[in-house]
């Protein structure tokens, strides 16, 4: 899957992916009454919301970039028809011939991790037949608990060739509290710097063409640290968090990138979902949503470009 990520980058010119983190304040209000019509103002109501939303700005943008994120928390929250809701945008956004990097964030060990592991990215037996969970093509994962954590998804990911981006340098503000953390004073390495040597490690066991099926998180908000890492981890593609509403800019991510031009992949979320709700957008009104999503991928698109192309 990481050959089609790459060459899907290649053919769209966009090192993008677009986080589909729906919220109902996000939700335009004629997509809101129809589906509360339908199905009352229930979790149903909130979920079919939820997913027709997705689908229009899915319709929009699917020609112009090559992945989507979804970020299943944002469906969980509308329980059971939340994660129904979530399964219809894996399944579109795959017809679309997009690549799903499902962000679930998960970290657990034995089973359960191998559970996990299975549930998103593999298949389990059911009876006399095998069938697919969510059928993502990459999943987020989160190193805290070690090896004992992550082996079971790599374990499906080389079975399906699929593949990871574990949490490494994460965009949030507290994020240095344990992630900034030196190891000893006698060895003065970052606590990431280590997570992102083992990642390294990890990705030599499951190699694509050029880049690794494993890759990492590095946040858009810390450019110096993400050169580093870059340096640390030059086989595995990074997903960089926090462009746009977090603060990064084009000019901020072109140490994430390879001399390639490659080996990166930049995600935003709610600066192009919710983007009809930007004054620079506004013009588009709750009925052009869509298309101010449009608009808002080709800007984030030029600006990338642009900063590449100048370094």
């Amino acid at each position: 899957m990481i050959n089609k990520l790459v060459s899907k980058i290649k053919a769209t010119n966009a090192p993008i992916v677009v986080g589909l983190d729906p919220t109902l304040k996000f939700v335009p209000g004629h997509i809101q009454k129809k589906a509360f019509a339908e199905y009352g103002e229930t979790l149903k109501g909130a979920a079919e919301a939820i997913w027709q939303y997705n689908k229009e700005i899915v319709d929009h943008i699917y020609d112009l970039i090559p992945a989507v994120k979804p970020q299943i928390a944002m469906y969980e929250q509308f329980g059971i028809p939340g994660l129904m809701a979530f399964q219809k945008t894996v399944d579109y956004c795959k017809e679309k011939d997009l690549v799903v990097i499902a962000d679930i964030k998960r970290g657990d060990i034995g089973s359960t991790s191998e559970a996990y592991a299975v549930g998103h990215l593999g298949k389990v037996t059911v009876g006399s037949k095998v069938c697919y969970g969510f059928d993502e093509d990459f999943a987020t994962v989160n190193p805290y608990l070690g090896s004992d954590g992550v082996r079971p998804f790599i374990k499906v990911c080389k079975e399906e060739n699929k593949g990871l981006f574990i949490l490494v340098k994460t965009s949030n503000p507290s994020s240095g509290e344990f992630q900034d953390r030196l190891i000893s004073d006698a060895d003065n390495r970052h606590l990431y710097e280590v997570v992102g040597e083992q990642v390294a490690k990890w990705g030599e066991e499951h190699m694509g063409d050029s880049y690794s099926y494993i890759g990492a998180v590095v946040g858009a908000t810390y450019p110096e640290e993400g050169k580093l890492l870059r340096a640390i981890m030059p086989k595995s593609y990074i997903l960089v968090p926090g462009y746009g509403a977090q603060g990064g800019k084009g000019k901020d991510l072109v140490h994430f990138f390879n001399e390639d031009g490659l080996g990166a992949i930049i995600n935003s979320s709610r600066g192009i979902i919710a983007a009809y709700q930007q004054e620079k957008y506004a013009s588009y009104g709750e009925e052009g949503f869509a298309e101010a999503s449009r608009a808002a991928v080709e800007d984030m698109k030029a600006d990338i470009e642009e900063a590449l192309s100048s370094r």
